[in-house]
């Protein structure tokens, strides 16, 4: 794995946690698929690789994913989507950074399921737009389960959909969100602390992060 893809996965985690040691968790294979209906066609693809942090104590939450990353049945249409619609080539990665709500009722020594609702700036395509979506927390067995479904306008990110085909993409696409997160020790908090990059501007990595 090489550096630039490294500061990628890190961004998220410069994100959503603060000074000093704190209940922070961190995912580097979070699952992100969105699904689109119309009476033509169904289209369907996933991304196994989605990187993601949240801050018990805060209620910070980000994640960051390379659009190239994500699978369709048919490689056809994945081809279609990063050069024509996302334009992956340009804009390689979306990122989510926001806090959930009420952190403080998280009781992470037994296991249970909370409702949340989580608030915060999402960028896709190089457009960002603040949203509120719910969803909820699953503490099991010492990880935390997030799972989230909500839908977003293609046009809201100006993502162009030629004429020919916009009878067979939705208007709305549902988006779900599953990622198992793993606690994060003092020492490795410190250790990324310490990268030369967490000294900028996360930003400055975001909206260039590319995999070579």
């Amino acid at each position: 794995m090489n550096k630039i893809k490294i500061m990628c996965l890190f961004v998220a985690w410069l994100l959503s946690v603060h000074t000093g040691y704190s209940q922070s968790y961190h995912s580097e294979n979070g699952h992100v698929w969105f699904y689109s209906h119309t009476p033509i066609e169904e289209i369907e693809a996933h991304n196994l690789q989605v990187s993601s942090s949240l801050n018990i104590d805060s209620g910070k939450i980000s994640f960051i994913m390379f659009i190239h990353a994500f699978e369709f049945e048919i490689p056809l249409m994945k081809e279609h989507f990063n050069e024509n619609y996302l334009e992956s080539g340009i804009f390689p990665s979306s990122y989510f950074s926001g806090t959930f709500s009420d952190p403080g009722d998280i009781d992470i020594t037994s296991d249970g399921i909370y409702r949340i609702e989580v608030r915060g700036n999402l960028t896709i395509h190089g457009v960002t737009r603040n949203i509120t979506v719910t969803g909820t927390l699953q503490v099991k067995q010492g990880s935390i389960i997030a799972r989230s479904k909500f839908t977003v306008r293609p046009k809201d990110y100006d993502i162009r959909i030629p004429a020919v085909v916009e009878n067979s993409i939705a208007r709305e696409i549902e988006v779900h969100i599953d990622i198992t997160y793993s606690q994060i020790s003092k020492p490795q908090q410190d250790q990324i602390s310490r990268l030369p990059y967490f000294r900028h501007s996360p930003d400055a990595y975001t909206s260039g992060c590319v995999e070579s």
